[in-house]
């Protein structure tokens, strides 16, 4: 394809360290943190899951976090860029590297596709948790779920949800209306830039979204009962542990904070070479986990006290959030005050990741076909509407094909968490062991700053970051495959 030598644009970059902090936080903390954190929480006992999450963030996460934000910006590209750049320098030819570099970038697109729907959704319930209209259904789940068409608490995955949504007309003229609100309040971020658009939004939206969360927290930890919620959430239940905490830990460690998905490569090809990798990556750390603990705390005690201390409650999946929650507002004395708070936080939360999410594919569209950030948001528009309405498609039309028994938002969303991302990570590891070198990486990193982990991060990326990956790879599969149960 030749390049659009008329538009190709100076490329941007973030105007300030905490411009670029936040969007990172803001790129972590999306529905994983909301509905399938507590869930993880809940499944694996407590404090019994969270301990092991907390040092693989630590020892772990911290790695994968400094490399793909130190090689974002070596290369000023993504990971198709970044990728390529490294194997041009070791064997002259930039193709294989570009190739590997493209495994993120097709995960997150997958990602982004998921997103754009629940995130219409979430458009919806905001609007009638502030017009009253969601309360007006009063306590009746049945009533509150068939608004959109989500009648089955039951439905543990967003597939399933998905496709009680299109069976009930989710995707008509009129509901559909919100998933394009969603894909063009998105893009109207983008398309302001990076400076102008993606920093500034998130420098608004992610302290609200902090503010919000401890509000919610504190009013959901003071209810009747809450606080054998707290006590479930933070004592450890060691009869809840098993090797498949351990494992779920890891990946649920990953998804938290990005990690090969393409947003920190990205992002960190947006930043200055003064900026000091490994304290960003410290904060990046802190504020994701901490929101992920008020996440918790916001909704285990709350559904705790409603339910009388059923911990089964919190297996719903989706409808945890969707039809249970709304039930557990609306019958708080000021519930519905809260469900406005909460459905709010969740709207800035779901749209700072969807905006990320779709940035690795802008930009690498910009990089790839050097056209203009407008027109490759363009691109961006009819990729989404096309692969949305397939995959919503997959829920009605389309429903008899399934995927190891999956349907297709299911199976998308089982190949970007547990095959494509352990797959990017693992690239990456190997990219530096082989092709930058570990002293390489060191290099780029204490360009700007002192690499206090130096130590830490050659044990860790040489020998238990490859082990982990492998595990979380081969476990996930196995899973899927029936072999082991998870």
């Amino acid at each position: 394809m030749s390049k659009d030598t008329n538009t190709v644009e100076k490329r941007d970059g973030f105007q300030s360290k905490w411009g670029f902090i936040l969007a990172c936080i803001g790129s972590a903390v999306g529905m994983g943190n909301i509905w399938r954190f507590p869930i993880m929480v809940q499944q694996y006992g407590g404090m019994t899951f969270l301990l092991p999450y907390f040092l693989f963030v630590i020892l772990i996460g911290a790695s994968g976090v400094i490399e793909e934000f130190a090689l974002g910006r070596r290369a000023k590209a993504g990971p198709v860029g970044a990728f390529g750049m490294c194997t041009k320098e070791r064997t002259g030819s930039d193709k294989a590297g570009k190739a590997i570099g493209a495994i993120p970038i097709i995960g997150a697109l997958m990602l982004a596709i998921g997103y754009t729907v629940v995130l219409g959704w979430i458009f919806k319930y905001t609007f009638l948790s502030i017009s009253g209209g969601l309360y007006s259904l009063g306590t009746d789940m049945g009533a509150i779920g068939g608004t959109f068409g989500v009648t089955a608490p039951e439905a543990e995955t967003l597939g399933e949800a998905l496709k009680a949504m299109a069976s009930a007309g989710f995707f008509g003229i009129g509901n559909g209306v919100w998933q394009i609100v969603a894909l063009v309040v998105s893009l109207a971020i983008m398309v302001m830039g990076i400076a102008g658009g993606i920093e500034k939004a998130n420098k608004i939206m992610m302290p609200v979204l902090v503010v919000l969360a401890v509000v919610v927290t504190i009013y959901s930890v003071t209810r009747p009962g809450a606080v054998e919620g707290v006590k479930y959430f933070l004592i450890p239940n060691v009869k809840n542990f098993s090797w498949m905490t351990v494992v779920a830990a890891m990946g649920q460690m990953f998804y938290s904070l990005s990690i090969a998905m393409g947003i920190l490569y990205t992002y960190g090809s947006y930043v200055r070479k003064d900026m000091d990798i490994e304290r960003s990556t410290t904060q990046v750390e802190v504020f994701d986990t901490g929101i992920a603990i008020l996440a918790g705390l916001m909704i285990i005690p709350a559904v705790f006290s409603f339910s009388g201390g059923n911990p089964e409650t919190l297996q719903a999946g989706p409808s945890l959030m969707f039809i249970t929650l709304p039930k557990v507002f609306a019958s708080m004395g000021f519930g519905t005050a809260t469900g406005i708070v909460f459905f709010i936080l969740v709207l800035l939360a779901a749209l700072t990741s969807a905006v990320s999410l779709m940035e690795t594919s802008v930009s690498t569209f910009m990089d790839e076909l050097h056209w203009s950030r407008k027109k490759c948001c363009g691109l961006m528009v009819v990729i989404m509407i096309v692969l949305g309405t397939a995959s919503s498609m997959g829920y009605g039309l389309l429903d008899f094909i399934r995927i190891f028994g999956m349907n297709f938002l299911d199976f998308f969303d089982f190949m970007t968490n547990s095959v494509m991302m352990p797959l990017a990570a693992l690239a990456t590891c190997v990219l530096i062991l082989r092709v930058v070198g570990i002293d390489g990486m060191v290099k780029e990193i204490e360009q700007s700053s002192p690499f206090r982990r130096k130590k830490l991060y050659r044990v860790f990326i040489k020998y238990f970051a490859p082990i982990c990956l492998i595990i979380i790879l081969l476990s996930s599969i196995a899973n899927v495959l029936g072999i082991i149960s998870m």
